[in-house]
């Protein structure tokens, strides 16, 4: 029987940031992951952190766009159709949520984290070794025509509000930053609050391996056995079971089979958005030195040690339903259109899954009902860029220090029925 202050469940960039921050302020701590760190979500995103990340990824309220959508003419997104009585909750819930007004007050509530995030990441990431992981080269995003561009003013009027600095750049400027642009597009946004990761799950590991050698302890064992002991939570673990005063869950899309049967008083209403990602080698002499974003094209570029690496929009579907190939043709087609690219190095598309709550930010507090269980999960789009921060976070509520930003925002109580 191993005993320990504080059992958190997840080996991805979220719990092992948590791990971290749990370690750092002195307690036992004991991470809990079925297969090694940052071999789930964490090693299939878009590799950005991102600072001056602000509108969430949102449903469209213009109707036309919304029924390209709909008829699954817009690379943005996909659905399996089957899956959408289920969803049909969490959608509705998502659209009130993507409304103009709804989304700048998201914005706002995220600001404080966002804001800390590349701090949180650098520190760690020197005290890991691995500062070469991260490129401070910014950002881009490029819009295909005048009526696209046009389409940020909200976003652009927000970052101005925020003191958030960004770049507007005609085809020539953005082909002058990126060299590797080839297609036709009429403007470009260049954000440089951002690093790019080329490794994000060797950024992980690198994370995991610092707390390794502060004492913290990494063990395969199976969150869904996670159960009360007596006045403990008990895991079970391949090495036998595991006692901590405290669980924290933080297992992105996993996170809500951890939590069956504990007698949450209120259902958390979190989905699975899938996503997507393929690589290409770089042709002789290429080097794409930040993300890019194309918009209507609906993907993410980065370059990584895989090649450039190209993610997909959203597919709305069950967490567990077979892969579909619809968007990731769609953005081979629109990558190429873009960038003079090499061949695929793949065949077969990596399909992840992005934890997501309609109003697009995590939960990062004390479990409902319960006194000494906590949730650290639901970061949607941003869980590279807000792990390291929501350990921050997370640790003060554990520790019952002053938080470093209010957060209200983002207790798990939010979603409780009057």
């Amino acid at each position: 029987m191993a005993r320990t202050d504080a059992i958190v469940l997840g080996a991805g960039i979220v719990g092992v940031s948590a791990a971290l921050h749990l370690r750092e302020r002195g307690l036992s701590v004991t991470l809990i992951d079925r297969a090694q760190p940052g071999e789930g979500t964490s090693f299939g995103n878009a590799g950005v952190i991102e600072g001056s990340g602000l509108l969430p990824t949102s449903l469209p309220y213009d109707p036309v766009v919304l029924l390209k959508h709909a008829l699954k003419l817009s690379p943005q997104s996909n659905y399996r159709l089957g899956a959408l009585p289920g969803l049909a909750s969490w959608l509705i819930a998502y659209f009130k949520a993507s409304a103009p007004a709804a989304q700048a007050n998201i914005a706002r509530d995220l600001r404080p984290l966002m804001a800390q995030a590349r701090g949180e990441h650098r520190r760690l990431a020197e005290e890991a070794g691995v500062q070469g992981l991260l490129s401070p080269t910014g950002y881009l995003k490029v819009y295909r025509t005048a009526a696209d561009f046009a389409a940020t003013s909200t976003e652009r009027q927000l970052a101005d509000d925020l003191n958030i600095p960004f770049r507007v750049l005609d085809e020539a400027g953005a082909r002058a930053l990126e060299p590797l642009l080839t297609g036709p597009f009429a403007a470009a946004i260049h954000w440089p609050d951002c690093d790019n990761v080329s490794d994000p799950g060797g950024l992980v590991k690198a994370y995991a391996r610092l707390l390794e050698r502060r004492g913290g302890l990494l063990v395969r064992g199976d969150a869904r056995s996670l159960r009360r002991s007596g006045s403990l939570w008990r895991v079970e673990t391949a090495e036998g079971p595991v006692d901590g005063q405290i669980a924290v869950v933080a297992l992105g899309p996993w996170s809500l089979d951890a939590l069956k049967g504990l007698g949450l008083p209120q259902p958390l209403p979190l989905a699975v958005k899938r996503g997507y990602h393929i690589h290409f080698e770089p042709k002789p002499g290429q080097f794409l030195s930040r993300g890019i974003v194309d918009r209507a094209g609906g993907f993410a570029l980065q370059g990584t040690k895989g090649g450039i690496r190209a993610t997909t929009g959203i597919e709305f579907a069950r967490r567990d339903d077979p892969a579909t190939h619809r968007q990731v043709r769609q953005v081979i087609a629109g990558v190429r259109r873009l960038v003079d690219v090499g061949p695929q190095v793949h065949a077969e598309p990596w399909l992840g899954f992005r934890p997501a709550f309609p109003d697009s930010k995590p939960v990062i507090g004390r479990a409902p009902g319960h006194a000494d269980l906590f949730l650290d999960f639901g970061h949607s789009h941003w869980g590279l860029t807000l792990g390291p921060v929501s350990g921050r976070l997370l640790a003060d509520l554990v520790m019952g220090v002053t938080p470093f930003t209010d957060p209200t925002p983002f207790s798990p109580a939010r979603f409780a029925t009057a």
